[in-house]
């Protein structure tokens, strides 16, 4: 590798370890992997090229005839048809042919071919050279630039020698040995055997004294200007990321579709909050495993989920919390797709948040009427009423009986009724504490429902699920003899009259600059039923992102949404001291993407990977706080919380 080459790789490897360390990484960076004894997998370099690796290896050896050069693990019974030429270099030929002199034809990332010699330098060298210099747009930097790089390994000539041969190929360094500058040039990267330095297999964690041992081998090739492969190392996703966060270049792995599966868009499996620039991180993830109402959402951009700095936790007084005085008001928040893992993925990474700080907690299993795992309908709706639904239904029978929501019983008792959601206010879990309809996806149907007049606040984005309806004038004029209409939470408490705001920013992924924006939401809305009603309020908040970034499979947009939705959370305990007669209830309606933490730091890295892009079916959190808050401990069905809650407010 040439000095410049080395220069320009080296400046992309600090913006990576900058942009991994800082949080989310870009997506366009390429993480390079070596596939270790490639010729072993179940179709050679193919089955790696297919996941766009870096690094090839071919154990190679001198067959009897001449020019004949074998790939094989065994020089003493070598198989005849597996040939250099057969498995790798043909193959490669033929690609730089198809993608117009590159290795592939949508970006200019090169290749490297190491060639291994199991038998001695000569004159299997020698054949191989004569072979490459057929072939000098392919393997010849200095007649195409996106050349593949050949490094030569194993039985290599003594570096003394290495001027001998043409400069289009490169040499595997070894630790021990004192080359001269001129020597170092030629050399691709420097190679190690993991064994003299650990005995790590892989599971858990280095341990101390040899994880000293092996970042003095990083540190000291990155001192000679060179890139660090380890070779013998363990093949495991958690071995595959510590070498990565250790500053190994090249990812050993025997493994290859594996490892580039974990290493896959990896900026969106990686956050940690930093004051620090991101490097040059970029990217948009969008999802289409969304519904009618939420199918515009316009994706997480990695830039705009950079924090540089945490958000404040909020310390209860736990002053009425667990006691059995009455219950005037009920704050339920739903973090829409939020189980275990992204709370603890938030609170990890933010060291701490104000949910963590309940002690009431119990476990709630949500599978739903027809199925095993759940959607947000039916989830949102047995939260609501109490009944199991079949997916897509909203708070509604499979014969069309209505079931009615928890907001019907406290608008029965004469409390004020508010719904809140950082998304669309038609969406399922929103609109199955107002609505009722066999198909979430019939907004109409669920807006006729808001002319009953039961809420005194509705705040979402979507103000287009009422002016794209094909009565959009009739409708609205009866809607605005119910309801004030904004477009923005600064104006929900201009009067005291029933409101619905649609407000557009609420439809936009959450970002540094608007993290706070369902808090002041909820605020506004504490302040709007508190003052319309002396017997009290019932209010239901939604982070509705949570499942978004879970469908998305966006690790760094989860993260900042689920810290978004603790803002809220805050607000709600905040309140619920100050009055005293408050229960806040917090939980899910599901949870999506089977979210996995893989590792990270004790700083606030955390680094996971989603199992799926849809629902998971398993059990989710319910944490409660103020009086009655004991009540909510234990396991119980979905559906168990309603009558709690119901049973608490009528008690009063």
């Amino acid at each position: 590798m040439t000095n410049s080459v080395w220069e320009n790789f080296r400046k992309l490897l600090v913006l990576l370890i900058i942009a991994c360390w800082g949080g989310s990484v870009a997506i366009a960076q390429r993480i390079l992997i070596h596939s270790h004894n490639d010729y072993r997998q179940t179709v050679p370099f193919y089955q790696a090229y297919a996941q766009r690796i870096y690094s090839f290896e071919a154990d190679v050896f001198a067959g009897k005839e001449k020019d004949q050069l074998l790939v094989g693990h065994d020089a003493d019974n070598p198989d005849p048809d597996l040939t250099l030429d057969d498995l790798y270099l043909q193959p490669i030929i033929k690609i730089f042919k198809q993608n117009g002199g590159k290795t592939w034809k949508d970006t200019d990332d090169r290749m490297q071919l190491m060639i291994d010699l199991k038998s001695p330098a000569e004159p299997a060298l020698g054949w191989i050279l004569k072979k490459l210099k057929a072939y000098p747009d392919v393997f010849d930097p200095s007649v195409n630039p996106h050349a593949v790089q050949v490094v030569i390994s194993g039985n290599m000539p003594d570096p003394v020698d290495f001027s001998d041969y043409p400069a289009f190929i490169s040499f595997d360094g070894r630790l021990g040995l004192d080359y001269t500058p001129e020597q170092l040039t030629r050399l691709a990267l420097i190679s190690a055997p993991f064994s003299e330095y650990a005995r790590w297999n892989g599971k858990g964690s280095l341990k101390t004294d040899e994880k000293v041992k092996v970042q003095s081998v990083i540190n000291q090739v990155h001192a000679m200007g060179k890139p660090v492969r380890f070779w013998g190392t363990p093949n495991s996703v958690t071995a595959w990321n510590t070498f990565h966060y250790m500053g190994v270049d090249l990812i050993n792995t025997d493994r290859p579709e594996a490892c580039a599966d974990f290493f896959h868009d990896f900026g969106n499996k990686n956050f940690r909050i930093t004051g620090n620039e991101q490097g040059n991180a970029s990217g948009v993830t969008k999802t289409d495993r969304l519904d009618k109402t939420t199918s515009g959402f316009q994706g997480f951009d990695i830039e705009k989920l950079q924090l540089t700095k945490g958000i404040e936790i909020y310390q209860p007084t736990y002053r009425n919390d667990g006691v059995g005085s009455k219950v005037k008001n009920i704050i339920f928040l739903i973090g829409d797709g939020m189980g275990l893992a992204q709370i603890y993925a938030a609170g990890a990474v933010n060291n701490g948040l104000t949910l963590l700080n309940f002690k009431h907690i119990g476990l709630q299993t949500n599978t739903p009427k027809d199925a095993f795992t759940t959607d947000s309908a039916a989830g949102g709706s047995a939260l609501a009423t109490g009944k199991a639904h079949c997916n897509r239904h909203i708070s509604m029978s499979e014969t069309g009986e209505v079931y009615p929501s928890i907001t019907d019983v406290a608008y029965d008792l004469g409390l004020a009724c508010g719904v809140v959601t950082l998304g669309n206010l038609a969406d399922a879990t929103p609109a199955a504490f107002y609505g009722h309809t066999t198909e979430r996806d019939d907004t109409d149907k669920i807006t006729d429902w808001l002319l009953d007049g039961k809420l005194t606040l509705l705040n979402g984005s979507g103000l287009e699920v009422f002016t794209g309806r094909e009565d959009a004038t009739g409708f609205m004029d009866q809607l605005k003899k119910i309801y004030r209409i904004t477009t923005d939470i600064g104006e929900i408490n201009l009067a005291d009259d029933p409101v619905i705001c649609a407000d557009s920013r609420m439809d936009l992924a959450a970002t540094g600059e608007t993290l706070d924006l369902l808090a002041w939401a909820t605020r506004e809305a504490i302040t709007k039923l508190t003052h319309a009603s002396e017997r009290g309020f019932f209010l239901m908040v939604e982070g509705a992102k949570i499942d978004y970034a879970g469908h998305a499979n966006s690790f760094p947009g989860s993260v900042v949404e689920t810290l978004s939705f603790d803002l809220a959370i805050r607000e709600a305990l905040r309140f619920a001291d100050s009055n005293g007669e408050t229960l806040v209830v917090v939980t899910a309606d599901h949870e999506t993407g089977g979210l996995t933490l893989v590792d990270g730091d004790r700083n606030g890295l955390v680094t996971a990977r989603y199992m799926t892009d849809d629902h998971t079916p398993v059990m989710l959190p319910v944490f409660a706080y103020g009086p009655g808050s004991s009540g909510f401990m234990g396991v119980y069905p979905n559906t168990q919380i309603f009558y709690t809650m119901k049973a608490l407010l009528k008690a009063k």
